[in-house]
C-alpha cells in the first residue's frame, strides 16, 4: 500500500561520486567526472529508479586545496553543468536536472537564459541550485583579489534571484501567436520589459526566450547559516541540507517549515533533502567492510585536504594528535566549518580524527548497511518529520548507485514509501510544487 507519506529522492553528483577514494575503487570508472558516456549510464540508471532529480554540484576553479591532497582528487575536472545536462536531458525523459550556478560569479542574465533554455529542452526538468560560492580561489577567476564577504554574498543572491525570476516572467506563457497569415510572431501585449534598479544589479529586460516550461526552473539552495536559511525561506523550493544526526535533523526541519510559514509561504511548498551517503551490503557487515575498503583509499593527505577546504583554513599545520585548535574567522562555509568544530569538540576528536571523518565524504550523514536497514533509517527520518526525502550520495559507480537502485528503491516501493513510476511530466510535478503565476500577467 501505498504510504501518505512519500520520500523524494536526489542523487548528488560532483558529478560523480562524492567520496575522495571513489574512482580507486575496484570496479569503479576513474575517469566517471569527465566521461559522457559514463555520466549517460548513471542518469538512465537514475530514472529507472524513478529518481526525482540528478544534481550536479559545480564549482569555478579547482578545489583550495594543498597539492599534495589535490593531486589525489578527481574533480579536479569536469563538465561545465550548463553543457552536461541538456546532453543528459536529450537521453532522458522524466528525471530532474538541477546544476549549481553561483550568484557570485554570474550575471542575473546568463542565468536566467541559461536555465531556462535547459527547461525547454528537457520539456520542464531544470531545476536552479541558487549558490554563492565558497571557494576564495574562484574570485581570483574573476577579477576579484578577494572573495566577498559573506553578508554581501547573500545580499547580492537575493536581489539576484529577484532579477532572474523577473526575467523568466518577461513573457506571457501565450505571447507567441505566431499568427501566419497576418506575419504577427508575438502579442506586444504580453511583453514585459524588466527595468530592475537596485543596489547590485540593472537590468532592462526583457529575456530573449519564452517563459520557461515550469513558469521557474525549481529553485534550490543549499545554505545552513542563519543567512542561508532566511534565503532558503523566502525563495527555495528545495533545500539539500547537512545534518549527520536525525536529532540535528528534525530541528532544521522544524525551524525551515516555520520560516517558510513566517514568509506567507506553504511549508508544503520548501522539500527538504538531507545529503546522505550510502553504502550497500548483503549483511550490515559486509556493507561495513565495504566502507572501510573505501575510506582505505583515502591518501591521509587527502584527509587534511578535505578538511583544510571545510574550516577555510590550512589544517597541515595542526598538531595532528591534538584536539582542534581555535579556527579563525574566514569566508568559508560557515554552516559547514560550524558544524565540524562542534562535532570536534563534542566528540572530543583529534585532528587526526576528525581528518579522517571527512576526508572520503566530506563528513556527510552515512547509511552503511543492507536494503532493509538503509530502509528502515530513510523511513524513521520521514516519518519523525527530519525530512522530506534524501539528497543521495553513492559509495562508488557504478556499483553503489546500481545497488541503490536494483535494492533500496524496490524495497522502499515495496513499503508504499517511494513511487514506482513518474506521477507528472516536470521535476515540479513530481515534487508536488505548483507553477509560479507571472507576476506581470495573470491567466
Amino acid at each position: 500500500m501505498k504510504s501518505e507519506k512519500q520520500l523524494h529522492l536526489g542523487a548528488f553528483m560532483r558529478p560523480a561520486s562524492i567520496h575522495t577514494a571513489s574512482w580507486r575503487y575496484p570496479g569503479g570508472f576513474s575517469d566517471a567526472n569527465f566521461n559522457f558516456a559514463h555520466m549517460k549510464r548513471f542518469v538512465q540508471t537514475l530514472e529507472r529508479g524513478c529518481f526525482d532529480a540528478f544534481f550536479m554540484a559545480d564549482h569555478l576553479a579547482v578545489l583550495n586545496m594543498p597539492m599534495e591532497a589535490l593531486k589525489r582528487s578527481a574533480t579536479v575536472t569536469s563538465f561545465d553543468p550548463l553543457t552536461l545536462l541538456p546532453a543528459l536531458a536529450a537521453v532522458t525523459e522524466h528525471i530532474g536536472l538541477i546544476a549549481t550556478a553561483s550568484t557570485t560569479y554570474n550575471d542575473p542574465y546568463h542565468v536566467a537564459r541559461k536555465f531556462a533554455s535547459l527547461d525547454h529542452l528537457s520539456n520542464g526538468r531544470a531545476g536552479w541550485n541558487l549558490v554563492t560560492s565558497a571557494n576564495p580561489h574562484e574570485a581570483l577567476n574573476f577579477n576579484r583579489e578577494t572573495h566577498l564577504a559573506h553578508a554581501d554574498r547573500y545580499a547580492r543572491a537575493r536581489e539576484f534571484y529577484e532579477v532572474v525570476t523577473g526575467l523568466w516572467d518577461s513573457w506571457a506563457d501565450d505571447a507567441f501567436i505566431r499568427n501566419v497569415e497576418e506575419g504577427v510572431f508575438f502579442d506586444p501585449e504580453k511583453l514585459h520589459i524588466l527595468n530592475h534598479q537596485g543596489a547590485e544589479f540593472s537590468v532592462r529586460g526583457p529575456l530573449n526566450i519564452a517563459r520557461p516550461v515550469q513558469g521557474w526552473p525549481v529553485i534550490v539552495q543549499a545554505g545552513a547559516s542563519e543567512a542561508g536559511r532566511q534565503i532558503a525561506a523566502e525563495t527555495a523550493e528545495a533545500v539539500f541540507s547537512a545534518n549527520n544526526t536525525l536529532g540535528t535533523a528534525k530541528d532544521f526541519y522544524a525551524d525551515m517549515k516555520s520560516r517558510v510559514r513566517a514568509c506567507g509561504r506553504n511549508p508544503e511548498h520548501l522539500k527538504i533533502l538531507p545529503g546522505v551517503f550510502v553504502v550497500i551490503g548483503d549483511s550490515v557487515q559486509q556493507a561495513k567492510a565495504k566502507k572501510r575498503q573505501l575510506d582505505s583509499l583515502v591518501h591521509p593527505d587527502s584527509g587534511l585536504g578535505s578538511l583544510s577546504v571545510m574550516l577555510g583554513c590550512d589544517a597541515r599545520a595542526f598538531d595532528l594528535d591534538g584536539p582542534l585548535p581555535e579556527i579563525p574567522e574566514s569566508n568559508a562555509s560557515k554552516s559547514g566549518r560550524e558544524k565540524l568544530i562542534a562535532m570536534a569538540h563534542e566528540e572530543r576528536m583529534t585532528v587526526r580524527e576528525l581528518a579522517q571523518h571527512v576526508g572520503g565524504s566530506f563528513g556527510v550523514m552515512e547509511m552503511v548497511g543492507t536494503a532493509q536497514t538503509v530502509a528502515d533509517e530513510m523511513a524513521q527520518w520521514l516519518d519523525e518529520e527530519a525530512c522530506d526525502g534524501f539528497n543521495v550520495m553513492f559509495s562508488s559507480l557504478p556499483e553503489g548507485l546500481d545497488e541503490f537502485v536494483d535494492l533500496v528503491v524496490p524495497e522502499l516501493q515495496r513499503r508504499g514509501l517511494f513511487r514506482t513510476r513518474y506521477e507528472g511530466a516536470t521535476l515540479r510535478e513530481n515534487l508536488g510544487l505548483p507553477r509560479p503565476t507571472n507576476r506581470f500577467f495573470q491567466s
